[in-house]
């Protein structure tokens, strides 16, 4: 009988002999190169692919937009060549989007929906392949508290990670009989270039900043690192009975209401 004891030496030392295969969009910068960078320490081979290069590091890197099949199937391809194979993808590319139900065009929605939501759909689409033929492979999309709450004038951004979420689950119902385990990550406000853009844009931009730590109760942002924390875990083997999870990283927004 296999016992979990000797189940999880067997898969330490299955795992020490081949390294995991990461791709990673939207890994130049924010939580994807949070991401990308906690996964390389964990001994992973990672390429982020995104419009752009990751600034000073030497992480690896294929020019891909989400937005676009051709693009998108150029990319995977190429990471897949680079790496020798995929076995963790993790979906972290997207767009923001501010204003309530009137205030966004068509096109800002077309968009949005074409990044967020579809653009999620090409990548793992195309990484299919690869996946099928990995050790353990997962996908994990990045959710939002937007996902499930609702925030003031993020009717849009709100729209599309609510489609994340219910994708996720959809996908991990999906690909249970293949073994692809398939998860999302649902941040708070997190401190992100992409964050400090925003508030950047605000009247009081020192204002804004205190309204986003205040309504998450721990009272700060989230960090990128913690986001990273937790798309590592759920891409480890070691969590292989965890699939169709929603993890929230935002500071018990969505859960608590502490009193003011």
């Amino acid at each position: 009988m296999l016992t979990l004891r000797k189940w999880e030496r067997e898969l330490s030392s299955n795992q020490q002999s081949r390294e995991r295969r990461a791709i990673i969009t939207g890994g130049s910068s924010g939580i994807g190169l949070a991401t990308a960078s906690m996964m390389r320490e964990q001994g992973y081979s990672v390429v982020s692919v995104d419009l752009n290069p990751p600034g000073e590091s030497d992480l690896s890197f294929v020019a891909g937009d989400v937005a676009d099949e051709s693009s998108v199937a150029g990319a995977v391809e190429e990471a897949a060549e680079m790496l020798g194979g995929i076995d963790v993808v993790v979906n972290s590319a997207g767009v923001s989007s501010g204003g309530s139900v009137e205030k966004n065009t068509d096109e800002e929605w077309m968009h949005s929906l074409n990044v967020n939501v579809v653009g999620i759909a090409r990548v793992t689409r195309n990484a299919l392949p690869y996946l099928r033929a990995g050790a353990n492979p997962v996908v994990v999309n990045l959710a939002s508290i937007a996902s499930h709450t609702g925030l003031p004038n993020r009717v849009l951004y709100g729209a599309t990670k609510g489609a994340v979420l219910s994708m996720t689950l959809a996908m991990a119902t999906d690909y249970l009989s293949e073994g692809i385990r398939v998860n999302a990550v649902a941040p708070g406000t997190a401190d992100t270039p992409w964050v400090a853009r925003l508030l950047a844009q605000a009247d009081d931009p020192e204002e804004a900043r205190r309204s986003l730590e205040a309504r998450q109760p721990i009272g700060r942002l989230v960090t990128a690192d913690e986001v990273a924390l937790a798309i590592c875990y759920l891409a480890d083997p070691r969590a292989a009975s965890t699939t169709g999870t929603i993890l929230d990283v935002d500071g018990g927004m969505h859960h608590l209401a502490p009193p003011r």
